[in-house]
């Protein structure tokens, strides 16, 4: 449970943001470019006077969407939480960001540094047409995948591993190994024709690296890779042995775990 703070602490609030990756050059702040949180801080700006400087539990890349990013933010006055959604999302008209809860927190808690785990979700759209619908918001791929192959591959990168193969050349994380709590392949119907869904969780991951694992785990899917390669590209320890990278289009930030959730 949270309790109220006292009465001289400006009080923070976290906030669970759901947006279209699309419109943006990522979610960090950009001097020239859009970008989630300067759409959020600018919101907030509208509010309360500024600056605002808000943050978040993972800073995804261009075109990457969010169905649960978790950010926080400090007010000046006691807002009731529903109060400050609603204004929120009025404010982010006609950007495709929403505030789907809010809630107000500890001071000392941190949407990034409280976090213990993030969730991610990459959809693959498997037809030979256009996306229409979904257009920017899946990988579509005109080729079908198997699945087995593709489980049995993504069960050699569970686990605590170096993944320095998976990891952005210009990945900024001090080291390359990471405990990749699940990688779970599934096929799904959906609405325009069948997809394959790729459920990832960690507690935190290396650049790119979400977006590396399905690239490389289609091309096992499509038969020119067999599994144990991804073993092997693994244990190389070397980025070259990596498969293609995916396109951000399918990419979701899903989830953020914390001891206690602050929307409850």
């Amino acid at each position: 449970m949270w309790w109220p703070r006292y009465q001289h602490a400006m009080p923070r609030y976290a906030l669970k943001v759901e947006y279209r990756g699309a419109p943006f050059a990522g979610w960090q702040r950009q001097r020239d470019q859009p970008s989630v949180q300067g759409a959020i801080e600018a919101a907030l700006a509208r509010l309360e006077p500024g600056p605002h400087t808000i943050a978040a539990a993972g800073r995804t890349d261009a075109g990457v969407h969010a169905l649960a990013q978790v950010a926080h933010c400090d007010m000046a006055r006691d807002w009731d939480p529903f109060r400050l959604s609603e204004a929120l999302n009025f404010h982010l008209k006609p950007d495709p960001v929403a505030i789907v809860a809010c809630a107000q927190v500890d001071d000392d808690w941190h949407a990034r540094f409280s976090a213990i785990e993030r969730r991610y979700l990459f959809r693959i759209l498997l037809r030979r047409a256009p996306a229409t619908h979904d257009a920017g918001q899946v990988w579509r791929i005109g080729h079908m995948l198997k699945v087995e192959p593709m489980r049995e591959a993504a069960a050699y990168l569970v686990g605590r591993h170096d993944f320095t193969t998976f990891r952005s050349s210009i990945c900024q994380a001090a080291s390359p190994l990471k405990t990749l709590d699940e990688l779970r392949v599934e096929e799904v119907a959906g609405l325009s024709g069948p997809e394959v869904h790729f459920h990832v969780r960690a507690r935190s991951f290396l650049h790119n690296q979400v977006r590396s694992f399905v690239g490389t785990l289609e091309r096992v899917g499509a038969g020119a890779w067999a599994p144990d390669r991804v073993r092997d590209a693994l244990e190389a320890r070397d980025r070259t042995a990596c498969g293609p990278v995916s396109p951000p289009d399918g990419l979701y930030l899903a989830g953020v775990g914390y001891p206690e959730d602050p929307f409850s």
